[in-house]
């Protein structure tokens, strides 16, 4: 603690008090001190000073005890009140400053000199109203009820201050931590009356001689705490492998749902929240604390694509969902809780009316643990971003919530969460889950094959069609099938475009599937990318990139499962922008997977919930291979041609392309008495900065370039790579353009050390040729722009000879600027 204003307003107020009654204590007392008594006085603040390095920590609070009161009550009995205080306060100090692991702040010192001053007065005040009464000839009471006071006042006000900094009751500090010392004091009480009354006859050697005595009781103490604290580190350490055997279930459970972690980490804060306002036993809390972690343990037994779903449930896909609170009950059995989690997690289903399961408890038969998951459970359900639909505002969860109250909640658990949710729901988000990220997406490249061989592929068995009773219409209905199945199949194949081949399949869907709205993904890097949208929130979709396995059609690509009828509010949830929003309302997806290998899916949205029937499913199971067979060949197709005509390493178009475009420009502009322009580039000092870096510097140079070129480009202007370090921009349109286009490549230049990650000396020379009036065919049109480049080259080193001759400053090797030339 760096300043005492960084305490609470309470503890501020605390902490002047207790300062400055005791300054009024010492004070009363000191003023008092009788002037015969210095040589005495001075033995005792030294035997006083001695003992106080005999400090006895104690278990559960940062803090001490000293058996310096000993000589305290010493002073008292012998010399009175002012002699007391003065030992108190000066041995008190010394406690402070010497023997301390940690140098203590000023405050803190003052606050344990001054707490001790009223704990000595009014010990004080105990014995002269004893000797005042008469009552007690033997000064034996008188001595244990001043022992009393001075360990009462003494603890209590240090129990105040550890209770107020650590936001612990005070009375439940003092009795967990200072009461159980009371014999101490009271041992201590005996040993300064037998002191006082040896000194009478003795003298002071008495003092000396009981050390011994008093050093036993310190070392006994000291020996007795020793093997207190080593049972409470034993106790801490099981406590914590406790809660890291809890954590490793949990972190299970997130292998299995890469949603749960931060689930169960609010569910936590929430429901600790709620049980502190009910007033759990500190064994129900602990309970809760564990459950709120471990309840949806049991889906480890639940087929991942049945967890994972982002759909409806089929009634035999929940009828394996409700196993896992019983299943999760059974693992946790065996783990041996010294608290009631299995109950709670075996009945955090179970509904307040009696119609939750695994046993249909109802009321005060559910444990109120699970009476308050359950609630708070629905509530994060509700106001959480799932599989299978986008999350509602916490306070229209609230209100649903609110609205099962004693249906299928407890009313009770939902007046607490009323009224504390917004601040629990602030607790939560502050606290991010700290759970380690599994190895989930690892690939093990070992290990060929299992040692007993793989099994065989099986066909994917569709659904039977259910009998209608109306023979006619099935009669059409199969016709029309198998005439969209053999043109589907004759068509698919006849285009190698890829854009031709999508749009075909779409018109032929059209007539056979009703929907709204049409998307085909494509895989690419781990993510699906639309290729072809049509319909309904064209630009929605569009603007997708949905990761595998997640959303619906990530989802179906990745476990090769069709969903009917899912919710095509999932899909704009990847776009992480609330504005987002689309009116269909069912979708049909299915994989698309040629040769083994998924190559995306096909979704079909409509505006109507349900709109999709089994029949239309296995309509689209059967036409999937044959599209996704066209589309592998259509991407295959176009991978080949972009590689004829692309730069490997740039990506730009290559020399190849580069003279077909040229030739279309000079064609286009003759018919239409257009203009273009030839921008020829390359690098200054890229040889030396390539031998010096490296290739692969280079090559990162050579793509920086790349990315800037094409960064500011036009749509109908090309970028390309001539070889080497050559590069050539085709512009249409203005000079005005031209000019800003050259400005550009000055922007380049400057952030090339950035962009690459190399710090070289390489610029850019830029030459520029005009059609028509530069050259009318695309050879001489790029000679022309070549000469002008050298002559740029040229001008530049002229231009740095000259500085490095007429300035005595020496020249920058590396300039910022790139040399362009252009004659009309």
């Amino acid at each position: 603690m760096e300043s005492i204003s960084s305490f609470t307003l309470r503890t501020r107020l605390y902490w002047a008090f207790v300062v400055g009654m005791g300054a009024l204590c010492a004070f009363f007392a000191i003023v008092s001190l009788r002037h015969d008594s210095f040589l005495e006085l001075g033995f005792l603040v030294v035997v006083a000073v001695g003992v106080s390095g005999f400090k006895i920590r104690l278990p559960g609070v940062f803090g001490t005890l000293s058996l310096n009161y000993i000589i305290i009550l010493v002073a008292l009995l012998a010399l009175g009140a002012g002699a007391g205080m003065i030992v108190a306060l000066t041995s008190t100090l010394t406690q402070c400053l010497i023997s301390t692991q940690a140098r203590p702040h000023w405050y803190q010192v003052l606050f344990s000199v001054a707490s001790v001053a009223l704990p000595v007065l009014a010990a004080d005040q105990t014995l002269t109203l004893f000797r005042a009464v008469h009552l007690d000839p033997t000064g034996w009471v008188a001595l244990v009820a001043a022992a009393s006071v001075y360990f009462v006042l003494n603890t209590l006000t240090i129990a105040g201050i550890v209770g107020f900094t650590s936001g612990r009751s005070v009375v439940k500090v003092w009795k967990e931590a200072y009461l159980w010392t009371s014999p101490q004091y009271m041992v201590g009480g005996v040993i300064a009356e037998v002191i006082h009354y040896l000194s009478k006859g003795l003298g002071w050697g008495a003092l000396g001689a009981m050390l011994p005595f008093i050093y036993l009781l310190y070392r006994s103490y000291t020996t007795y705490l020793g093997r207190v604290r080593e049972q409470q580190e034993h106790i801490a350490e099981i406590a914590a492998l406790h809660l890291r055997t809890i954590e490793t279930l949990a972190l299970a459970i997130d292998a299995k749902d890469d949603t749960t972690a931060a689930h169960l980490r609010r569910v936590q804060v929430y429901a600790m929240g709620i049980g502190s306002e009910l007033n759990l036993t500190s064994l129900e809390m602990e309970a809760l604390n564990a459950a709120a972690l471990l309840h949806d343990v049991g889906k480890l037994a639940v087929p991942e694509y049945i967890v994972s779903k982002p759909g409806k449930l089929t009634p035999e896909e929940f009828e394996k969902m409700k196993i896992h609170p019983v299943v999760g009950a059974e693992i946790l059995e065996r783990v041996g809780f010294p608290y009631p989690v299995v109950p709670i997690v075996r009945a955090h289903h179970e509904k307040f009316d009696g119609t939750g399961y695994p046993d249909g408890l109802a009321g005060d038969q559910i444990p109120i643990g699970a009476r308050i998951l359950s609630v708070v459970d629905c509530l994060d359900a509700l106001s959480s971003d799932r599989q299978y639909r986008k999350a509602c505002p916490l306070e229209e969860a609230m209100e649903v919530v609110t609205a099962q109250s004693g249906k299928a909640f407890d009313p009770r658990v939902v007046d607490v969460l009323q009224r504390k949710y917004r601040e629990l729901e602030r607790q939560a988000t502050a606290e991010a889950p700290s759970s380690p990220k599994l190895s989930t997406n690892l690939k093990i490249v070992r290990g060929l094959a299992p040692a007993a061989g793989f099994a065989e592929a099986d066909d994917r068995s569709y659904e039977r069609r259910r009998n209608s009773g109306d023979f006619s219409v099935s009669i059409v209905s199969a016709r029309r099938e198998f005439q969209l199945l053999t043109d589907v199949i004759n068509e698919l194949g006849n285009s190698l475009s890829l854009e031709d081949t999508l749009a075909l399949l779409a018109v032929r869907l059209g007539k056979a599937v009703a929907h709204d709205s049409i998307a085909v993904y494509l895989l690419r890097d781990g993510k699906l990318i639309p290729h072809f949208v049509k319909g309904d929130s064209y630009r929605l979709f569009s603007s997708l990139e949905i990761p595998l396995g997640q959303g619906l059609s990530g989802w179906v690509a990745e476990n090769n499962v069709p969903i009917i009828n899912g919710n095509p509010g999932v899909e704009p949830g990847y776009l992480n922008d609330p504005r987002q929003v689309t009116t269909l309302r069912s979708a049909i997806v299915v994989p698309l997977r040629s040769q083994d290998v998924t190559v995306g899916a096909l979704a079909l949205y409509a505006q109507a919930s349900e709109a999709f029937t089994a029949d239309h499913k296995r309509l689209l199971l059967a036409i999937a291979p044959k599209a996704a067979h066209a589309i592998e060949n259509s991407l295959r197709f176009e991978r080949a041609a972009n590689a004829a005509d692309t730069d490997d390493l740039t990506g730009l178009a290559n020399a190849r392309f580069l003279f077909s475009h040229l030739q279309r420009e000079i064609a286009g502009c003759a018919r239409t008495g257009g203009s273009f322009a030839v921008i020829l580039m390359d690098l200054d000092r890229f040889k030396q900065a390539n031998d010096q870096h490296g290739h692969l510097a280079g090559n990162r140079i050579l793509q920086s370039v790349a990315r800037g070129l094409r960064r500011n480009i036009r749509v109908g202007d090309i970028v390309a790579r001539l070889g080497g370090d050559e590069f050539v921009v085709v512009l249409r349109g203005s000079a005005e353009y031209l000019k800003d286009y050259l400005g550009y490549i000055e922007q380049i230049t400057g952030r090339l050390s950035i962009d690459s990650e190399c710090e070289a000396a390489v610029s850019i020379s830029a030459g520029v040729a005009l059609y028509p009036s530069d050259g009318a065919d695309a050879e001489t049109l790029l000679e022309r722009a070549d000469e002008r480049m050298y002559e740029a080259k040229r001008q530049k080193r002229l231009r740095t000879a000259s500085e490095e001759k007429n300035s005595s400053r020496p020249v920058d090797t590396n300039p910022k600027q790139t040399e362009t030339l252009l004659v009309a």
